[in-house]
């Protein structure tokens, strides 16, 4: 199965629910495990978190957020207009008031990198994301989440990083860098 959503947002905080809900909803309806779907909306809500803290909008005020499920692969995308520095994991300490977004990613995902380019950033993270057998959303069985997928046997996923998963371009010029969980 493959299917996917591209969706355009102002910059603006009331976005993370917006998106939070659209893809909640769309994996509900595909099948995917509740625990799936709810790590999946954290790493959304993660991700438009930072994009709507630490950089500009795209040209067009917003923010674009993708999603594309390959099998049980889903792939989850934030894109904005970029910022004077690199997205990175910080050492979000007990007593910081923040710097745990990208983290909560990691620890929720395969995986996560940044990828630049035509102006953009676009940050995105790989989660496992099996269909409950009878296609219904339903909790995950004990252990699912702990299955890690061989990334080998999705060759197109990770080894270019100049594909955009969103619209199925390629890009000659958009170094990506990758953050394996």
């Amino acid at each position: 199965m493959r299917a996917s959503s591209v969706v355009l947002l102002p910059h603006a905080p009331s976005s993370v629910a917006v998106a939070r809900r659209r893809l909640s909803s769309e994996l509900a309806d595909s099948g995917v495990y509740e625990s799936i779907v709810d790590d999946a909306t954290v790493i959304v809500s993660e991700l438009i978190s930072n994009a709507l803290r630490h950089a500009r909008p795209l040209p067009s005020g917003q923010v674009r957020v993708c999603w594309l499920r390959r099998g049980d692969v889903l792939e989850l995308e934030v894109s904005d207009g970029g910022a004077m520095t690199e997205p990175r994991r910080g050492p979000g300490t007990l007593s910081s008031l923040g710097g745990r977004g990208l983290g909560i990613v990691e620890a929720l995902s395969e995986g996560w990198g940044v990828r630049h380019e035509d102006g953009s950033t676009t940050v995105w993270a790989v989660v496992r994301a099996p269909r409950t057998p009878g296609g219904n959303s339903m909790a995950a069985p004990a252990g699912a989440n702990a299955v890690i997928p061989d990334l080998s046997d999705f060759p197109d996923l990770l080894d270019d990083p100049g594909e955009d998963l969103c619209n199925g371009t390629r890009s000659e010029v958009a170094p990506s860098r990758a953050y394996p969980a």
